[in-house]
């Protein structure tokens, strides 16, 4: 193999998931557009603070079978951090639905995630405009919320205490004053794409 081939090997993106190695697909705009919204929240929040935010591409070390590359994360151990990696659990994963990768992340994902004490879990769907969030209690996933935009004709109808059970803002237990707006991680997503 030569030096160029080797390279290529080293930049393809992999995962490996209970010893089994997963080419990831290349995402999409929506994918894009979500992720770094998301890491440049956590990255505005956190600057001159003890955490530090991680987009999309960061390898995060789990057990000696199992290295995932989550869309964005949040560190705040900061001795976990190294050169090619996080080496033990950050303190949040977000993970990004892709019709090739749905399965893993609410499966596999979680119950590593969970297993190896990732304090919180985001599983976004940049389709349905939602993100699913996790908190880890005792050791296990409960499940805290599912936060959504409604889209304007469920919303035209209904009744506003109905209405009101879909808050478009929610705060992590990570950091008491940090709202986490989904208008803002989603407002730039456009109904063509």
């Amino acid at each position: 193999m030569t030096n160029l081939a080797h390279k290529y090997e080293d930049e393809r993106r992999t995962e490996m998931l209970d010893g089994v190695i997963y080419m990831m697909a290349t995402p999409g705009l929506r994918h894009h557009i979500v992720s770094n919204a998301i890491y440049k929240i956590f990255d505005r929040y956190l600057h001159r603070k003890s955490c530090m935010a991680f987009s999309d591409g960061f390898k995060v070390f789990l057990t000696e079978n199992d290295r995932s590359v989550p869309d964005a994360m949040v560190v705040c151990n900061k001795d976990i951090i190294k050169n090619d990696g996080v080496y033990g659990a950050p303190d949040l994963i977000v993970e990004i639905l892709s019709p090739s990768t749905a399965k893993r992340d609410r499966s596999y994902k979680k119950n590593l995630y969970e297993s190896c004490g990732v304090k919180e879990y985001w599983i976004v769907d940049a389709s349905s405009l939602s993100i699913e969030v996790y908190w880890l209690v005792d050791r296990k996933y409960i499940l805290h919320n599912i936060f959504t935009i409604l889209p304007e004709y469920e919303k035209r109808d209904m009744p506003a205490e109905k209405l009101a059970e879909f808050p478009l803002q929610f705060k992590t237990p990570l950091f008491d004053d940090l709202t986490i707006d989904l208008q803002e991680i989603f407002q730039d997503i456009r109904e063509d794409e």
